[in-house]
């Protein structure tokens, strides 16, 4: 198994807006320009991605890291998510955040992987929003 990671390109375009059902396909495709959506690959095939943007713009933000079923828990997650936190520091961050509600297994995946909880968020009818931080 080959494991890939880099920022997604304009081939991408379509598995992502057909995958990707929270944002619109033209901001996909503006993110993909911006190098803000990061793709997975195992043996040359798309299998994931990273999706981030910048909270009170200048705080990398991780808003969706996605894999499909039979590639999670084998390790692919953490590497996507450790390639993003390399190119932000290198790009001068020296904090990441993200973000998941208190009923999805998400939380855990972060804490094992450097995250601590930073706050949360309680909107209406939806689980708690548990916020997370990195410093890199």
């Amino acid at each position: 198994m080959y494991i890939s990671i880099n920022y997604a390109g304009n081939d991408d375009l379509d598995y992502l807006a057909q995958n990707d059902i929270h944002i619109s396909r033209e901001m996909i495709e503006k993110k993909i320009g911006d190098r803000e959506i990061i793709a997975a690959r195992v043996d040359g095939k798309l299998v994931g991605w990273l999706r981030y943007n910048y909270f009170w713009d200048n705080t990398p933000f991780m808003n969706m890291l996605y894999l499909e079923g039979d590639f999670r828990k084998r390790g692919i997650g953490s590497k996507v998510v450790l390639y993003w936190e390399k190119v932000m520091k290198e790009q001068g961050y020296n904090m990441v955040m993200t973000s998941t509600q208190a009923d999805e297994e998400g939380q855990f995946f972060y804490r094992e992987n450097g995250y601590r909880d930073a706050g949360c968020l309680l909107l209406e009818n939806q689980a708690l929003e548990i916020l997370f931080k990195k410093t890199i």
